[in-house]
């Protein structure tokens, strides 16, 4: 089966044969009622292939902590969560309904601009209910840990938190 996601001002064209006549055959909710699936079929050559129709919510710019502002790009928090995760037992729809999560956050606060602060406690936030070690890992960069000291003071707060 072949999934292809298409912007509002793309034309939709058949990936088999780019004919521009294509039917929708079934229509139905994806990912929690956040996306529409249709299953269309091509007029031409009667392939069929799926499309996903979501919402383009407008999500902030990031201010960084040296005050450069940038575009919300979803690849770096996807890169930063899956370098967190490495080698750990979490399953990848656990990751992406967590950026979901984190998207949903931004666009419901409402701002044009939000600190990287932010993003970054919304990120660890999500870790820590997916993965003890990966939180950690990510923490550990985030909030620049100097020694050993700061890594034993926050496994002690996990620990009393959740045990």
């Amino acid at each position: 089966m072949l999934a292809f996601e298409y912007g509002p001002d793309s034309q939709m064209r058949c990936p088999f044969c780019s004919a521009q006549d294509t039917r929708v055959v079934d229509t139905r909710l994806a990912d929690d009622g956040d996306q529409v699936k249709r299953r269309r079929e091509c007029v031409a050559c009667k392939e069929r292939f799926t499309t996903f129709e979501v919402v383009e919510l407008a999500l902030p710019r990031i201010i960084k902590r040296n005050g450069a502002r940038q575009s919300f790009d979803e690849g770096k928090l996807r890169g930063g969560m899956q370098r967190a995760l490495e080698k750990r037992p979490v399953d990848a729809d656990a990751i992406e309904a967590a950026i979901s999560r984190i998207k949903k956050a931004l666009t419901v606060k409402g701002e044009r601009e939000i600190p990287s602060r932010e993003l970054g406690e919304l990120v660890m936030k999500e870790l820590k209910a997916l993965d003890h070690v990966a939180f950690v890992r990510f923490a550990s960069v985030y909030r620049s840990f100097e020694d050993i000291s700061e890594f034993t003071e926050m496994i002690e707060n996990l620990q009393k938190h959740d045990g």
